[in-house]
């Protein structure tokens, strides 16, 4: 079964065109489906014209958001409410072409758990949209270790059990691939049409890069540290305490052959100081955050692995011989 999951925040020019483009690919797929429509608390039409559509389709539901709580929250909402084996993600807003879906379900049939959409030849405006998304491609590439050339774009395919073992935060939701690959998810690149966009306005602009920054910190740290955190702040810690115990050890010699610390070494001595304290806040905070990641794997059950799939014999004798 296939769920599509389409977050909606003041879409109403877009809504009827778009059911009625999902609703013809989908027929031709040939597979059970339903479409998931996230209201992010529009103030236009836009939920009154999917609550008239619900009444005609059996298929289509509607999560109405209490306020707008941003694209990730709404997408969340909407892979919380999937109930199909293969998840689809899109946008709303008709910028992305419906006819790409079947492109998606073939990497998804092949075997790979995300068939991510690459808008190989954006329509978007150079300046505002074109240049700063390549740039954060590329640092999310690099960050992350995952080779993909557009992760901002929501179109995208999963298999519903990746998307279990993932807890969206923030303004994550363009990471899922990174985060998916902290569980070992198989992740493909599909080339799908980027439109430009029939009504209405963006809802981004190059005011959104500066935060993407901050997210690529986040992502680097949870990929790489986020079960050690020690190996992060203890390596600062270890640098802090080295450097601080050398600048106090030289001046403590200095000081014992009769030089005047204070007045010839004074802003030295307040630098080594600060180092060394420095050293011994990172080594704290590296033991905190062990014991909050054990206190958040052991709280809630949760593993630090992911099993793939389990194979045994069928007539394998289960429990002890005699």
């Amino acid at each position: 079964m296939l769920s599509i999951v389409i977050p909606i925040h003041n879409e109403e020019p877009s809504i009827l065109p778009l059911y009625d483009q999902l609703t013809a690919v989908l027929r031709c797929v040939g597979r059970p489906y339903e479409m998931v429509f996230v209201d992010d608390a529009s103030k236009d039409r836009s939920f009154e014209l999917l609550a008239n559509l619900v009444e005609t389709d059996a298929r289509l539901r509607v999560v109405r958001l209490r306020r707008n709580f941003g694209q990730t929250a709404a997408l969340a909402a909407g892979f919380d409410e999937a109930q199909g084996d293969i998840i689809i993600s899109l946008d709303g807003d008709l910028q992305h072409d419906p006819d790409d879906i079947p492109a998606l379900l073939a990497k998804i049939d092949e075997g790979f758990d995300i068939a991510s959409g690459w808008r190989k030849h954006r329509v978007d405006n150079a300046v505002s949209r074109k240049i700063p998304s390549r740039i954060a491609n590329w640092l999310i590439k690099k960050a992350s270790g995952v080779d993909l050339h557009d992760f901002g774009t929501t179109f995208k395919a999963y298999r519903a059990e990746i998307l279990k073992d993932i807890n969206l935060y923030g303004e994550l939701h363009r990471f899922i691939p990174a985060l998916a690959s902290l569980y070992g998810a198989r992740i493909a690149e599909v080339p799908i049409r980027n439109v430009p966009r029939a009504a209405g306005a963006s809802h981004y602009g190059i005011g959104r890069t500066f935060r993407v920054m901050f997210d690529i910190l986040t992502i680097k740290f949870l990929l790489s540290y986020f079960t050690r955190p020690m190996h992060f702040f203890g390596k600062l810690g270890l640098l802090g305490l080295v450097l601080g115990g050398a600048i106090l050890g030289y001046l403590l010699v200095f000081k014992l052959l009769g030089g005047q610390i204070m007045v010839q070494h004074g802003p030295l001595m307040v630098a080594g100081g600060l180092l060394l304290l420095s050293g011994l806040l990172m080594f704290s905070t590296g033991l905190l955050g062990e014991i909050l990641m054990r206190v958040y794997f052991e709280s809630q059950g949760r593993r630090i692995y992911a099993v793939r799939e389990i194979r045994a014999r069928k007539d394998r004798v289960k429990g002890p011989q005699r």
